[in-house]
């Protein structure tokens, strides 16, 4: 009898570990006080500028409406935005904001969102699976488009361009190569083209490996700003007048652009991003239903004529 009687109770505690019905906090339906609304914020870099706007521009905002902030700096590693993110369910946030390092990776994380019953909004890049209720970004596809665009009317059809690729896996990455593609693949010679993850010195690396290895090069289109700033440096050694586009519009960027020293930026706004997720974050709590898709505008910064 005994015997029985433990077996059962092995049996319901086995049961309850490994179950994967949401937590009882998550299933239980509750008030949200919009003046003590708690967000949690996984942003993918703190070590680039643009992301840097995309956290302010949240708090910023969470600041205006009197709401709670939580901030975690997943460093561009996808293991440890994974436990970052668990441990703002754990925090028992009332909305999770996620700019993802990896569009694939992040799935388990979001997953572990929607079990805990924690709408999640992504920024800059979409998640692979998972329920996401609005992803806020600009439209990738429509910037590299227009890089491209903007190399084919400066140098002309056929002209040798290298390209400087983000994060593998990162949805930014497929999609401004997408749209850059889509012109370049009919209108320009691609000679070259390899990740630098985003990353000025390894921007700086590779584009200086492609210009050894191809020393005719006219223009190189780097997927954000800080690599396209890692270029600038590699082309200043060989003296070469060489296009420099980037994309996001960062401070940096914008900059190098008025210096002379980068040709143009596809400008994103990182700032409205963030503030945009705020307020998406507030119609979901008020119960609204936003859209799935919100489109922040681009611009193209060039040179001065």
């Amino acid at each position: 009898m005994f015997k029985k009687i433990l077996g059962s109770i092995l049996c319901v505690v086995m049961f309850s570990a490994c179950t994967m019905d949401p937590p009882e906090w998550a299933a239980q339906a509750k008030q949200v006080d919009l003046n003590h609304l708690k967000i949690g914020l996984s942003i993918s870099t703190l070590n680039n500028p643009f992301f840097v706007a995309v956290r302010d521009g949240v708090a910023t905002e969470a600041k205006q409406e009197s709401m709670e902030l939580k901030v975690a700096d997943a460093q561009n590693d996808s293991a440890k935005q994974g436990n970052d993110i668990d441990d703002l369910i754990q925090q028992r946030v009332d909305v999770l904001l996620i700019n993802p390092v990896d569009s694939a990776a992040v799935s388990s994380a979001i997953l572990a969102a929607n079990q805990a019953g924690i709408p999640v909004i992504t920024l800059d890049r979409s998640a692979d699976k998972g329920q996401v209720v609005s992803l806020i970004a600009s439209d990738n596809v429509a910037g590299g488009k227009m890089a491209a665009e903007f190399i084919l009317a400066k140098l002309g059809k056929n002209a040798k361009v290298a390209e400087l690729e983000g994060i593998p896996g990162a949805s930014a990455t497929r999609e401004r190569g997408q749209g850059f593609h889509l012109v370049a693949d009919k209108n320009l010679n691609v000679v070259a083209k390899q990740a630098a993850d985003f990353d000025r010195a390894k921007g700086l690396n590779v584009a200086e490996n492609m210009l050894q290895a191809h020393s005719d090069i006219q223009a190189i289109f780097a997927q954000n700003d800080e690599m396209a700033l890692g270029a600038v440096e590699a082309v200043k050694s060989t003296g070469k007048n060489i296009l420099i586009v980037g994309f996001d519009g960062s401070s940096d960027g914008i900059k190098a652009v008025k210096a002379g020293q980068m040709t143009a930026t596809v400008a994103q706004q990182p700032e409205l991003i963030g503030k945009m997720s705020v307020q998406t974050a507030k119609q979901i709590v008020l119960k609204q239903a936003p859209a799935s898709k919100i489109a922040v505008p681009l611009k193209l910064i060039v040179q001065a004529d």
